[in-house]
């Protein structure tokens, strides 16, 4: 069941941001995952909730987030992210 991450960013370092987002779509890709969305203009369409940057992606299944996001290859982009942004994400299964 194909399964999709959706990330909400708020950069504190661009410049640093930058070198993490280019390196980590050989990572998704590995792991099956594309992306339907990263960084585009978003639009509140109701509540009170203020994205900042979202990517969404799609991989396989749930498994293969949990596969990504576990990568070893991954681990030092990970702490990139930690370091110049706060992010909030979650894994949604698809129908």
């Amino acid at each position: 069941m194909p399964a999709f991450m959706i990330v909400d960013i708020d950069i504190h370092d661009l410049p640093a941001y930058a070198e993490y987002a280019k390196q980590v779509p050989t990572i998704v890709q590995k792991h099956g995952g594309s992306y339907l969305a990263r960084g585009g203009k978003t639009e509140v369409m109701e509540g009170d909730w203020t994205p900042h940057r979202i990517a969404l992606f799609q991989f396989p299944d749930v498994a293969a987030i949990h596969a990504f996001l576990n990568d070893p290859e991954y681990q030092p982009l990970k702490a990139i992210r930690h370091r110049v942004a706060k992010t909030n994400a979650i894994a949604v299964e698809g129908v």
